[in-house]
């Protein structure tokens, strides 16, 4: 096999690795998630999830998902790292 054909086969294998890797993961619905769904999040362990409830609980429902910064120990970074994946219904 020549190199080039090495190289490109390479290239090809490592694309579909990592595309399939890096699959997109289901939005979460910040009003209606359980602890356990919205623990899964990036920087949201039990703790900040229970958090999160009992805000929605007092508040209401989040209008937008940058709201959740809102919560006592959720600042706009971890709002941002999850951004992808939350949603408000």
């Amino acid at each position: 096999m020549k190199h080039t054909s090495l190289f490109a086969t390479l290239v090809l294998l490592f694309t579909l690795a990592t595309g399939f890797a890096h699959a997109e993961e289901p939005a979460i619905n910040i009003n209606s998630a359980d602890a356990a769904t919205l623990a899964s999040l990036d920087g949201i362990g039990a703790s900040k999830a229970e958090a999160i409830i009992a805000y929605r609980e007092a508040n209401g429902p989040f209008e937008t998902p940058a709201e959740l910064s809102n919560v006592k120990g959720i600042g706009s970074r971890t709002v941002e790292k999850n951004a992808d994946r939350l949603t408000v219904k």
